[in-house]
């Protein structure tokens, strides 16, 4: 899993204005092999589709990948007759392949891809881009699973399809219902900044775009389909399924392991109303409150169990003292990753360094609660110690989230300039054919 790219900060959206007849604002790309047999009729088909009820100008790009047979010709033919349609030529197979690098090299605002034998309904196909379009999604999906979606396919396809998406559930928590439609569309600008980050080439390209754009907190649109099933298709199910698979335990490990660098997983633009200055309310001060709540509430757990177990072997100041470092110690750690979103290496030593000063607080509170305990009787009841603790550790929970905040983990993050068009991180060797003059 690559990790030597980092995503940074998206631009605002914005709704895509009104532009020059000649100016594509939507690009549809159709990725094809060996599809001599239906790449006419759909490219037609599409063409004629968005002619009549698409309000913007639109280009329909082939991406042929290593085709064998008539295809390379059919699409030269196309792109030659019909301004709108771009013939582009890979000289290597793979769907992920072919839609990063068509992509990657496209000017369209609004980056659309949809399968040869049009088993979606093209009524889906403006629902689908409008809330791009618009400004209000950045990436838009067709789901055959959604409950108004209309489907018509036998029951193996269907019960791959259904449990693919109950791994991808449980395994990688993803929210969005389909990943394997081949019906999808992305903004420009998002394409740009998520596609060097998708490892994979074939058909698994789909899933892992989707799964990292949702933990990197970007908006997904899903549109129910009316979708046929296709007999005649080449795709090999356990091929594809096997490769699926092994595509999530490779995502999966790298996100448990945080190689990926998603910075800003909850915000990445900056028309997030929670990036928004409020008046009289510190910026992400609730966030923060119920991050550090919840890592409390569990060191708070895990110390008096440490702390019972080490008083059953010593006095309780020295057990006290043991079970305080060692909680402290995860307690920094934790909060420094889910509290205040602090992630690598860098000044760990000295955050934890810190996080030992606040420590030291806690115990002076804690150790002078049970040293005013011992002198007030001799022999106090271990119920009554753990009480006493627990008040004291809620003193000094108050004053660790204050330090933390103020001084171990302040928020000297500096507004991100807006990024302009990034190079294409990948680049393959591709001769392009097109009729268009432009």
């Amino acid at each position: 899993m690559r990790t030597d790219f980092s995503p940074g900060t998206l631009p605002a959206r914005e709704h895509l204005p009104a532009t020059a007849a000649g100016t594509p604002v939507l690009d549809v790309v159709v990725p094809v092999y060996n599809e001599e047999k239906d790449l006419r009729r759909c490219v037609l088909r599409l063409r004629e589709h968005l002619a009549r009820t698409f309000p913007y100008a639109f280009r329909v790009t082939i991406a042929d990948n290593a085709s064998t047979d008539g295809t390379p010709l059919i699409a030269a033919e196309l792109a030659a007759r019909y301004p709108e349609v771009t013939n582009f030529r890979l000289e290597r197979k793979g769907r992920g392949r072919a839609l990063r690098t068509v992509w990657s090299a496209s000017d369209a605002p609004v980056l659309a891809y949809m399968d040869v034998d049009l088993s979606t309904d093209l009524n889906a196909l403006l629902p689908l881009v409008a809330p791009l379009i618009s400004g209000h999604s950045d990436l838009a999906i067709g789901s055959r699973l959604s409950r108004t979606s209309r489907v018509v396919r036998g029951p193996k396809r269907e019960f791959i399809s259904r449990a693919y998406n109950l791994i991808l559930r449980g395994s990688l928590q993803a929210r969005f219902s389909d990943a394997q439609c081949g019906f999808k569309a992305i903004r420009r600008e998002v394409a740009q900044v998520l596609l060097p980050l998708v490892e994979d080439t074939g058909w698994f390209f789909d899933t892992e775009m989707l799964v990292l754009a949702e933990r990197a907190g970007l908006r997904i649109h899903e549109v129910p389909v009316d979708w046929v099933d296709d007999p005649d298709s080449t795709v090999h199910i356990v091929r594809t399924a096997t490769d699926d698979l092994k595509g999530v335990w490779r995502v999966g490990r790298a996100l448990t392991t945080g190689s990926l660098p998603l910075d800003r997983l909850a915000r990445p633009f900056g028309d997030d109303p929670r990036d928004r200055e409020i008046t009289d309310v510190p910026k992400g001060l609730a966030r923060q409150l119920v991050g550090f709540c919840v890592v409390g509430g569990l060191s708070t757990l895990f110390y008096l169990l440490l702390y019972s177990g080490f008083r059953q072997f010593g006095g309780s100041q020295a057990a006290n003292a043991l079970a305080l470092l060692l909680s402290a110690l995860a307690n920094t750690a934790a909060n420094r990753r889910l509290t205040f979103g602090v992630r690598g290496r860098g000044g760990a030593v000295r955050h934890q360094a810190q996080g030992l000063v606040v420590f030291a607080i806690g115990l002076a509170l804690t150790s002078g609660s049970l040293a005013a305990l011992n002198a007030a009787t001799t022999s106090p009841a271990h119920t009554t110690e753990i009480a006493v603790l627990v008040v004291a550790n809620l003193a000094a929970t108050v004053l660790r989230f204050l330090l933390f905040r103020a001084w171990v983990f302040p928020d000297r993050r500096d507004p991100a300039p807006v990024p302009g068009p990034t190079t294409a991180a990948y680049a393959e060797p591709t001769t392009i054919s097109t009729g268009d003059p432009r």
